[in-house]
């Protein structure tokens, strides 16, 4: 399941016109980057959870093959006769459009939207975050400790560099952007069915129902020391796509 319906106001420049989820980076919605790491693992079987701007999300699916394929149309007696000239690494995906509602909280998506789940665990994550997370070591990690919840973890980087003083109040040197000591959540959860009775309608996820969570023990953290970064704001999509061009630390696949 992948969040997509927030506002995404910290990102007004692009999300004004656009879902976040759609928002490019290297020519591909971020949306898209999240689904090739999940399916790179083995995983192909998405719910987005839809809200602001949902249609074009809808759009962007509904016509996803004519958009990334070379295609040949022909009009003969009063039909249309389509011919895709072009495979697409993404033909196994199963991409279920759930509507959430405009206005619903984290929390409250996932429950109306769990209606499409089958049984058994499931994974939930942000449409605008881009990781190598590795999903499969993710997947045993919380097979292995028994309870409800794993969240997935990193130690983010610094904004800012540091500088180190001495005794003396001398610069002793400069550290570019350290990672934080303090741990934080990626997102990329793995959810027993259970924890869908920790969701009310209008709960944030991250709110009650995660503290609820721990402090019942029934919530795990999956350190993940690789490559990890949000794109809350224009900054952040301009560093992701400067890392794109780069060599985009985040593509596995």
């Amino acid at each position: 399941m992948i969040l997509c319906g927030g506002l995404g106001t910290r990102l007004r420049e692009e999300t004004e016109y656009r879902p976040k989820p759609l928002v490019e980076i290297g020519g591909r919605p971020i949306l898209w980057h999240i689904m090739k790491l999940y399916s790179h693992y083995g995983f192909t079987s998405f719910v987005l959870c839809l809200g602001y701007r949902g249609d074009m999300i809808r759009d962007y699916f509904l016509n996803y093959r004519e958009m990334n394929s070379d295609v040949t149309v022909r009009l003969q007696h009063g039909r249309e006769e389509i011919a895709y000239h072009d495979g697409i690494d993404e033909e196994e995906f199963e991409v279920t459009l759930a509507e959430t509602g405009h206005d619903t909280m984290t929390g409250g998506r996932l429950k109306i939207a769990s209606r499409h789940l089958d049984e058994g665990p499931f994974m939930a994550t942000y449409g605008d975050g881009v990781g190598d997370v590795d999903i499969q070591a993710l997947l045993e990690f919380h097979r292995s400790h028994g309870k409800l919840a794993t969240v997935t973890t990193v130690r983010p980087p610094s904004r800012f560099g540091v500088i180190e003083l001495d005794d003396d109040a001398s610069v002793g040197g400069f550290r570019e952007k350290p990672r934080l000591d303090d741990w934080v959540s990626a997102g990329y959860f793995v959810f027993e069915p259970a924890v869908l009775d920790y969701l009310p309608l209008e709960s944030v996820l991250e709110e009650e129902p995660l503290r609820r969570l721990a402090h019942e023990g029934q919530l795990s953290a999956y350190r993940h020391e690789g490559f990890w970064a949000p794109m809350d704001t224009y900054r952040d999509r301009m560093l992701l796509e400067g890392m794109y061009r780069e060599g985009a630390p985040w593509k596995v696949w």
